[in-house]
């Protein structure tokens, strides 16, 4: 008769037998859940986030940026981590986030090579948000001050000479504006903020295009402010006035 232990270490061994089966047809997934995934090094997950990225899986290269961030801090990949997750948030349209990420790059890294980058990608935010022009245009003043302080800064960068390209794209769709309320208050024969409009587009705007159109309604306006300063002397005028106003 066997002896007991003897049934036990035969079960053992068809136990591990079983485990190395299952593990042979499952590959390493099973193994990871059994005994937990062996951590990757900052240059594989860089790698990784790099190949997530320039295939377009930017939610996903977001997600290793961030783990190198968090797990190698002091990695000579962290900071280019740093950089690239703010790339990535960009690339999904998340510009508020994207904006903060490139702001604390900036902040952490002064002196780096990127930072030209960096501040062009700050306006680009902005920009990226600017609206149609019978919208408000904050984001357009916005890209147009960050633009101006990388140019102001970097003055033969090859990132300036973009920027310089974008601040006259931002004039153009300021000026645009203004002409765009302009007449909106012209066709409504409100003149005066009509005029206003335009004086202000001359003198704010005056080498993008809409500088002549301005002229223009400007000599308008005048003419049609005096025909009802006239039309107001008259006792008919006087008469609409008493009993309009």
């Amino acid at each position: 008769m066997r002896h007991p232990s003897f049934k036990l270490i035969r079960l053992i061994q068809w136990f591990l037998a079983g485990i190395c089966i299952l593990l042979l047809f499952s590959g390493c997934a099973l193994w990871n859940d059994f005994f937990g995934e062996e951590e990757s090094t900052p240059a594989e997950l860089m790698s990784e986030g790099m190949e997530d990225f320039n295939d377009g899986k930017f939610e996903a290269a977001t997600e290793i940026f961030q783990k190198i961030k968090d797990r190698y801090p002091y990695s000579k990949f962290a900071i280019k981590a740093e950089l690239k997750m703010a790339d990535a948030l960009y690339e999904r349209d998340l510009f508020d986030e994207a904006y903060d990420e490139y702001t604390e790059f900036e902040k952490l890294h002064p002196k780096n090579p990127s930072i030209q980058y960096v501040l062009f990608q700050k306006g680009m935010c902005h920009f990226s948000r600017v609206k149609t022009i019978d919208r408000s245009q904050s984001f357009t003043h916005k890209a147009r001050e960050e633009f101006e302080r990388l140019i102001k800064r970097y003055r033969r960068s090859p990132f300036a000479e973009r920027a310089r390209r974008k601040v006259r794209e931002c004039y153009i769709r300021l000026a645009g504006h203004e002409v765009y309320v302009g007449n909106f208050y012209f066709k409504m024969e409100k003149y005066q903020p009509a005029m206003h409009r335009y004086l202000y587009l001359i003198e704010h705007y005056p080498d993008v295009g809409q500088y002549y159109e301005a002229l223009e309604k400007i000599k308008i306006c005048k003419e049609k402010l005096a025909e009802q300063k006239e039309e107001e002397a008259t006792w008919w005028g006087q008469l609409k006035s008493s009993v309009f106003d």
